[in-house]
């Protein structure tokens, strides 16, 4: 009897964490794998099945609802976020066991964080640095990569972590810089300011298939674009960019009494990304190379409310 694989013209792909990115992987492999997409509710099935995608009912808080993964894809599309509280990734810990009885799995990416690099203080920071994460949900992914390599080398697995900064695009729920200016949220004095990345949701998808055919084993990957900027000067940039007000800047001591611990956190550390890996080991070639670049179509004026 023939191997499991072979069942299938297409190589399967299975997503955990089918959200705007999943989605806009599902629309670069149309017609190209065989594409699976774990949820947790009933409300994402028709969404999902809408995208291409044949959804599967599971939960990654609970471990016994992931059985019937094993055995299912040759390749996991790994973009679900840890829990909100802990210093382990107990969701990662539930699918690698699931995973681990699958007989065909022979590739694993999965989208981490550049918090895990901790506060560098603006110094130039490649795939090489050793990870120092300082915040609850950075050391979360931290122990998501380590469970994850842990895997590769014992089921000799190819697994690709793409560590990922701030996502945007004026199509992306939540990632829509116009709404954090529109907010008025302060940002930090020149002097105080940190430097930040940034990836276009579409580069970030185009980079998660890119893993899923040049990933090396075991191997880290900065996704990036090319910009070079400080936090305060990229919502400047939208701000200018789309007519709105520029936020209000402050000094670090006068923002932490303002903004929550959470938002201070954004603010409290700094580090200027290296994408080399990305262009040489991925052949990726940015769509948007620069913010500048990503915000520039055309978008429909907003509503007045």
């Amino acid at each position: 009897m023939p191997d499991r694989p072979t069942r299938f013209k297409r190589p399967v792909l299975l997503i955990v964490g089918c959200g705007d990115v999943g989605l806009r992987v599902l629309r670069l492999l149309a017609g190209r794998w065989r594409v699976l997409a774990l949820t947790s509710g009933p409300s994402r099935i028709a969404a999902l099945r809408a995208a291409g995608a044949r959804p599967l009912r599971g939960d990654l808080d609970a471990p016994a609802s992931l059985a019937r993964l094993a055995g299912l894809a040759d390749a996991v599309l790994h973009l679900a976020p840890p829990a909100a509280s802990g210093t382990s990734d107990v969701r990662t810990g539930h699918l690698v066991r699931a995973l681990a009885r699958s007989p065909r799995l022979r590739r694993i990416v999965y989208a981490s964080t550049t918090g895990v690099y901790g506060d560098r203080g603006g110094a130039p920071t490649d795939e090489t640095a050793a990870p120092r994460p300082s915040t609850g949900r950075a050391r979360r992914r931290a122990d998501a990569e380590e469970r994850l390599r842990r895997f590769g080398r014992s089921r000799r697995a190819v697994v690709t972590l793409l560590r990922v900064p701030g996502i945007y695009a004026l199509d992306r729920a939540g990632g829509d810089p116009r709404e954090r200016v529109a907010r008025g949220t302060p940002v930090l004095v020149a002097d105080d300011d940190v430097h930040t990345g940034h990836i276009h949701a579409d580069d970030l998808a185009r980079a998660c298939v890119a893993a899923l055919h040049r990933g090396r084993p075991q191997r880290v990957v900065n996704v990036v674009d090319d910009s070079d900027l400080k936090m305060g000067d990229y919502f400047d940039f939208v701000a200018d960019r789309f007519a709105m007000a520029r936020p209000p800047r402050l000094a670090r001591r006068d923002a932490a009494a303002q903004l929550s611990p959470l938002q201070m956190s954004f603010l409290a550390e700094s580090r200027r990304l290296v994408n080399a890996r990305l262009k040489r080991e991925l052949r990726l070639a940015l769509r948007y190379p620069t913010v500048a670049e990503g915000l520039a179509r055309e978008v429909v004026p907003r509503a007045r409310e």
